[in-house]
């Protein structure tokens, strides 16, 4: 049973052969009561990876290496074995994390050609390291057919065509795409090919992005089906400048999210004027450290949040474009609608309170 389950392990899991530890060691893998979601934390020097078996029943799996080298695994790896494709195809995993470790790229892509046969939806690599090189490209998708792919803090070792050697494994499916943290994040532009369904793309928490590497890594065409852009904590410095992005890119997105920078409210000297998207509705400008309204915004917008800023006024209608919602809590300046603070009663008690014991103390002297 063992010989059986052992490539399925390996490929999906990143689990060698079962080894034997001792009874005392605790689970490194815990599966809820409802076989819905399971998650192991290899952190053992010695890790008993057989406990992953019971991952196989779960919709949702989470595992981690505790940030150790799976190199050793990759002589096992062969991504052009069938005799799995019956196992993984049965396996009720939709959403599927990987992290902590160092892995080498063959592995990786060995990993995705094994998914190619299952029904996963969803998946996230977070604090991984890949090592090497890439193996040569298939002749057509293997992978699975992603909805969404998440990377954290993924680093690669042949710079930034990491992202055009994925997409050459996944099914045209994808919808949802995040980045953050990633080393590095402009992408090799003449190699990748077109997002045809891709619908979000989600680069937040690059701090050193800025507007340069935005223009580097939103190459022009390849995503003709955006409408979310999340441009949080990134560096940005302008409205205007990331305007002037967009239009390079010729992206229209519905909706951009610019939270989390410290903007400028005035537009570098000497810039142009800038079209924005026309299909662009909502705007969020929120946590900016904005002291008044920016210049140079779409002149209509749906929505425009410009809350938790430095306004200490409330922003005039000429300054503002036409806008439907406009979100403005969370800044210094008082709620023209909010009622004047009124002396409590109990204030007042205390004040006559105070009053009283004045006067009999004064009383109290003059007897004296």
């Amino acid at each position: 049973m063992a010989m059986e389950l052992s490539p399925c392990l390996m490929l999906l899991l990143l689990l060698p052969p079962l080894l034997h530890t001792s009874e005392a060691t605790p689970e490194p893998c815990e599966l809820d009561d409802r076989d819905y979601r399971c998650a192991c934390n290899f952190t053992d020097p010695e890790p008993d990876w057989s406990s992953g078996i019971q991952c196989m029943f779960a919709v949702e799996v989470e595992i981690r290496a505790g940030g150790r080298s799976l190199e050793k695994f990759l002589k096992s790896a062969d991504p052009d074995s069938l005799e799995y494709a019956d196992m993984v195809k049965a396996l009720r995993v939709r959403r599927l994390t990987l992290g902590a470790a160092r892995v080498p790229a063959r592995l990786v892509f060995a990993l995705l050609h094994a998914l190619g046969y299952s029904r996963l939806k969803e998946l996230t690599l977070e604090d991984l390291e890949v090592t090497g090189t890439y193996p040569p490209p298939p002749l057509e998708a293997t992978g699975p057919a992603l909805s969404a792919l998440r990377l954290r803090n993924v680093s690669w070792a042949t710079g930034g065509a990491w992202l055009a050697q994925l997409q050459q494994w996944l099914k045209p499916n994808l919808k949802v795409l995040s980045i953050a943290q990633a080393h590095p994040l402009a992408f090799s532009c003449e190699q990748l090919r077109t997002f045809p369904n891709l619908t979000t793309l989600d680069l937040s928490d690059n701090p050193g992005l800025g507007e340069r590497g935005l223009a580097s890594a939103l190459c022009p065409h390849k995503f003709p089906a955006l409408q979310d852009l999340g441009l949080r904590n990134t560096g940005m410095e302008t409205p205007t400048g990331v305007c002037a992005v967009l239009a390079a890119a010729a992206v229209q997105p519905h909706r951009l999210d610019l939270s989390q920078n410290a903007l400028r409210s005035t537009t570098n000297p000497g810039a142009s004027g800038c079209i924005w998207p026309s299909a662009l509705s909502s705007l969020n400008l929120s946590f900016a450290g904005l002291q008044q309204v920016p210049k140079g915004l779409p002149a209509k917008l749906s929505v425009l949040d410009l809350s938790r800023n430095r306004l200490n006024r409330a922003p005039r209608p000429e300054e503002l474009p036409q806008v439907e919602n406009l979100i403005i809590d969370g800044n210094p300046f008082p709620d023209p609608g909010d009622p004047q603070p009124q002396e409590s009663s109990s204030s007042v008690t205390r004040a006559c309170v105070h009053s009283l014991l004045a006067i009999g103390i004064s009383g109290t002297l003059a007897l004296l």
